[in-house]
This record gives structure tokens, C-alpha cells and sequence, in this order.
């Protein structure tokens, strides 16, 4: 079937020529276009501006087949599942009588207690509802009141093998309890802490080998362990970078299985080490042994308190890549869970927005949508290298326990190269580092947050935070900071300019006040004095700035400025420094502060 069909075909080759042409026009001299258009992850994953069917690495295998890449069931479709960090049965209903289909309860200190946890399960049909639960140092005592309910129920205790009681409950899961998994291996600690796709495969990976161990260790054959333990990673707004992510994981823990002789009921010593072999070649394990368990959660780094009315679209995104990406349970954190304990109306958001894409957008009906696609494909082979080699990085440390500093160490590094894009705004926060509404108005009061998940002793850290603390600390102020922007020439000559300097103030929480059209230094100077401020700001062209910058900037200084910032490139007398794309805002932010003498 002719797809182009009146269509000139074009080669690789053809498309450079063109493109080299298009570069050119802008102002980039290259032979080679991919090489310019190209960009890297953290992980060092080359994004190529062009694939076609040389990129693909090799077949992916079939829907529920090892490698699994396209899915652990040959079923479309996930499972809806709401998080619950307080004793609310009546909340726990509503979310289930409207579109959610399994449940995750955070149970313990700061959370539901576990003598509530019977009251809150008393009307769910646990085998219907499968539960996963997040007990902390009380996962015994939470997972009784499951075991109490019979042998039907459904879901994971949420422990630990290697630190906690999850070989114990493992073997009573195994011996009465066939719909109930022991064991967790929760990812999202890594990615909020700031690693990347790869860091937080890796550490996945090597996390699970040691439940592994410790499972097959304690008498478990390799079937029996690989079949107690779930897979938890956080899902964000880059929709392509999740469903690579998703889809690699799944390759990585085929391999893992495929080492541990999954169809041969390998001793758990062999398992165990050699897990850290070579990442090449399929799984051979039994489908269903191989297949990993995923549960996708939206990320909480990701998340805004400012604008957050922006985070349902990043949880939509993110939503949609884990359903692509094929997890088999995904979250939909609500969209006020940075501000503390989600309302009604939030919680009703997140599972509609679930419910959204499944049934009226038909999601819910196909079988890893993203299969075939020459970047996707290419994406989660890269990725999954990448991922490979720190898990046997990990495992050549003495495991992910002994390697735990290695692991801080990493992650530090890569949570620093993001937080310096952030504030140099490569990495845009709608609503925060760029497009803020200065005079936003709280969706609602902020409340008591829920329990979060334990990190292990990593940080927990949200993109947004540094750029926040400054809009607290302005909305604090008796008065609003206000930074004077310089309009020289007319409106069509300094807009631009002056909407890009208000754009950056304003994300720092700093109020704008503009001089109108003109170019008399003079009256700029006296509408300067007039509006209070002590920091200003040139907004113009570059050839309106060579004509008056200078006289300009002498006169602000005369009236009283005690910083002139210039929205553009280019030094001139009475000028201290440059806001320009690519500058570091927070830096500009945090000096503006102190010119304004901002008490902190």
C-alpha cells in the first residue's frame, strides 16, 4: 500500500540537504543538521531531530512476551488507583463507586492508623478492590487486617524482604494468599531526589535483585519471589521520556529473570549473582514471571504549590504516558497535593482524569499504542543500556544497601545540573519560572500534608521550590517589591523586551511598573522616582539602546537607582548587567532582592 502516493520520496540524505539549507537561513553554519538539532538527556540519551527504520534496535517481542517491552499482559487497559493517607471511609467509597478500581493506604504514623484500617476497608470487597499498602515499620500489623479478610484478597503488602518482615509475609502469601504480592520496590524515592530516567531504572533494578535475594534466600523459588514483587516509578509531564522509561523497566526486570533461569527454578545463590550480567539478548522466563508489575505515579517533583491549577495538565500528561508506557496500575496525584491534604473536589479531578483518558479518549482499548515508533523503540533501547550499566554499577558497589552513597553521590549530581537549568530557565515551570500571575489568588488555605513515602535518607525536592520561596518571601512583604521597567522609544519598539524583563521579576514574586513610550531620559528618571522602586531595568531595541541606554541609565542613577539591569545583550555606561534567555534568573532574582533590601 502506497501511503505517500503523489508524494516526491524523500532519503536521509535528501532531508539533511534541506535542513542544512533551513539552518542556514538562520544563521547556523553545519554539514551536519543532526548533530545541531539534536539534544541529550541527563542520562546522556541522544534525542535525534530525525529516526527512520535504521534506528530500530531489534524486534520488541509481542504484547504479555518476554522481553515484555511491549507489556506484561496482552490486555489494553490499567488499573485506576487512588492513594489514601487518612482514615476517611467515606472518601475511600467515593473514589471507588466513581471510577477507581484498586486502592493505595498509607497506614502508620501520621497516616491511617492501623486499628482505623479495618473500619476503612469495612465496605470495599477486597476481591474486587485489590489494596496495595504503605505500612512503614506497622506493614505487619496492617497486613493482618488483609490476611483477616480471607483468601480472595487482592493486592501487595508494600514491604521489604531485605529490611522488614516481607520474606515472612511472602511465605503466607504464597502458601494461602494467591491475588496478594508481599513486596515493593518503590522508585519514585530516586526520581525525588532528582535522578534521572536511568538512575531511577537502575536503582529499581538493583532494589528488586535484593528483594530477590532475600526472597529466594529464605526458601522461595525464583517463580515464587519474582511473582511477590511490585515495581512503583514516578510518571512526569515529558510523556515520550515515561513511556521509554516504563518500557525499559520492563526489559531490564525480563533480563533479570531471564539470569535467574525463571523456567529452570535456579538455586537463589546463581540468582542472585548473576543478575548483573550482560543486559543483551530476551528473557526466556515464563511469560507472567518475567512480566514486571508496574504501578505508575504521577511525580511529585514535578508538582507546583504556585499555579496549580497547571498541575492538572502535567498530571494528564503524565497519566497518559503511563498508560501508553504500560504500567499496569496507575496514580493520578491531585492537583492541590503540594498545598496538603487533597479536598473532595481535587481527589474527583485526579480519577476523572483517569477515567478520562480510558474510556472517552480510548486509550483503554489498545495494546502499547507506542510500539513500532522508530524514537520509542529506539528511546527505551537507549535508555535501557544506560539503565543497565548503573544497576551493574550498583552491584559491583556491594548492592544497592552498601552502595547507598555511591547512589546520594549521583543522584546529588544530576539534581544539580537540573536545578541550574531550571534557573536558567532551559527547563520552563508554567506558572512559575515562566507566564506567573504575580497576584494569584490561593486555590485554598494550605492544610496538614499527608504521609509521604520514606526516601531512605534521600532528599525529597520539587522543580519549583527555589523559584516559590522567593514568591513567599515577596508575598510577605508589607508592600509588594516592585522593579521600574525603562520603556525607551515606542510601544512596538520596547514590548518585547519589557514583557520578557516583567516575565522574569515576576517569577521571583516582584511587581513591574513600565514608563510608557518615549525616550527622554529625564521623564523615565521622574516616572521612576515617582513609582517608589530602586531597581530598573531598560526594556528596547538594540538601535534605540545604542542611541539613549547611556543618557537613560545616567538619569535612573541620578533619581536614585540602585541597580540598572538591561533587557538584552550589550554593555553601556551606567548599566550593571544583562537579562537575557538563557541568564540565570534565579541569581538576577535573589540579587534584585537584596537591592530592594527585602527583609528575609
Amino acid at each position: 500500500m502506497e501511503l505517500a502516493t503523489g508524494f516526491e520520496s524523500i532519503s536521509r540524505d535528501g532531508w539533511r540537504a534541506l535542513a542544512v539549507e533551513v539552518l542556514r537561513k538562520s544563521g547556523i553554519e553545519t554539514e551536519s543538521p543532526e548533530e545541531a538539532l539534536s539534544t541529550a538527556t541527563y542520562d546522556g540519551v541522544t534525542v535525534a531531530p530525525l529516526y527512520d527504520l535504521d534506528d530500530l534496535p531489534g524486534d520488541p517481542g509481542l504484547p504479555g512476551e518476554a522481553p515484555y517491552v511491549r507489556g506484561a499482559r496482552g490486555t489494553p487497559g490499567w488499573d485506576v488507583r487512588q492513594r489514601h493517607a487518612v482514615a476517611d471511609p467515606e472518601a475511600v467509597l467515593a473514589d471507588l463507586e466513581n471510577g477507581v478500581t484498586s486502592l493505595w493506604l498509607v497506614v502508620g504514623d501520621g497516616a491511617i492508623p492501623v486499628d482505623a484500617l479495618e473500619d476503612v476497608l469495612k465496605d470495599v470487597y477486597l476481591d474486587l478492590a485489590p489494596v496495595v499498602l504503605e505500612g512503614g515499620d506497622r506493614v505487619r500489623e496492617a497486613a493482618e487486617v488483609l490476611f483477616g479478610r480471607g483468601s480472595g484478597v487482592r493486592g501487595n503488602l508494600g514491604a521489604s524482604a531485605v529490611d522488614g518482615p516481607g520474606l515472612e509475609l511472602a511465605r503466607r502469601c504464597v502458601d494461602g494468599f494467591p491475588g496478594l504480592g508481599a513486596v515493593t520496590v518503590d522508585a519514585t524515592p530516586y526520581h525525588d531526589a532528582g535522578g534521572s530516567d536511568a538512575e531511577e531504572l537502575g536503582c529499581s533494578i538493583a532494589r528488586g535483585v535484593a528483594e530477590l535475594r532475600a526472597l529466594t534466600d529464605g526458601g522461595l523459588s525464583v517463580e515464587q519471589a519474582l511473582g511477590q514483587i511490585e515495581f512503583r516509578y514516578a510518571a512526569t509531564a515529558d510523556q515520550f521520556a515515561t513511556i521509554a522509561k516504563l518500557r525499559a523497566a520492563r526489559r531490564l526486570w525480563a533480563r533479570v529473570a531471564e539470569v535467574c533461569g525463571v523456567t529452570g527454578g535456579s538455586a537463589a545463590g546463581s540468582a542472585a549473582g548473576s543478575a548483573a550480567g550482560s543486559a543483551g539478548g530476551s528473557a526466556a522466563g515464563t511469560a507472567g514471571h518475567g512480566g514486571q508489575r508496574q504501578h505508575a505515579v504521577t511525580s511529585s517533583a514535578m508538582m507546583t504549590a504556585r499555579d496549580p491549577w497547571v498541575n492538572m495538565l502535567r498530571t494528564t500528561l503524565a497519566c497518559f504516558a503511563a498508560g501508553v508506557g504500560g504500567a499496569e496500575a496507575v496514580t493520578v496525584q491531585p492537583f492541590d497535593a503540594c498545598l496538603g491534604l487533597p479536598d473532595a473536589f481535587s481527589r474527583r479531578i485526579a480519577r476523572n482524569t483517569q477515567a478520562l483518558l480510558l474510556e472517552e479518549s480510548g486509550l483503554g482499548r489498545v495494546i502499547d499504542p507506542a510500539g513500532g515508533s522508530w524514537y520509542v523503540e529506539r528511546r527505551t533501547a537507549d535508555l535501557a543500556e544506560r539503565a543497565w550499566a548503573w544497576f551493574q554499577e550498583i552491584e559491583a558497589a556491594g548492592g544497592i544497601t552498601r552502595a547507598a552513597g555511591l547512589v546520594s553521590d549521583r543522584i546529588a549530581a544530576t539534581r544539580a545540573r537540573r536545578a541550574d537549568d531550571i534557573a536558567h530557565r532551559r527547563l520552563p515551570i508554567t506558572g512559575v519560572s515562566e507566564f506567573p500571575n504575580v497576584h494569584e489568588k490561593p486555590v485554598r488555605p494550605p492544610t496538614p500534608a499527608p504521609a509521604a513515602p520514606e526516601t531512605g535518607g534521600l532528599p525529597r525536592i520539587r522543580y519549583a521550590e527555589e523559584f516559590e520561596a522567593l514568591r513567599d518571601l515577596a508575598d510577605a512583604q508589607p508592600e509588594r517589591p516592585t522593579v521600574f521597567l525603562a520603556t525607551i522609544g515606542p510601544v512596538a519598539a520596547h514590548t518585547a523586551r519589557a514583557a520578557f524583563a516583567a516575565n522574569l521579576f515576576q517569577a521571583g514574586g516582584l511587581d513591574t511598573e513600565t514608563a510608557g513610550p518615549g525616550a527622554d531620559p529625564e521623564q523615565i528618571a521622574t516616572a521612576f522616582a515617582v513609582s517608589g522602586a530602586s531597581v530598573a531595568c531598560l526594556c528596547s531595541t538594540d538601535k534605540l539602546y545604542a542611541q539613549h541606554a547611556a543618557a537613560v541609565a545616567t538619569a535612573l542613577r541620578k533619581a536614585g537607582a540602585r541597580k540598572v539591569w538591561l533587557a538584552g545583550k550589550g554593555e553601556y555606561e551606567g548599566v550593571d548587567g544583562n537579562l537575557y534567555a538563557g541568564c540565570d534568573a534565579l541569581a538576577v532574582l535573589r540579587e534584585t532582592f537584596d537591592d530592594l533590601e527585602v527583609t528575609r
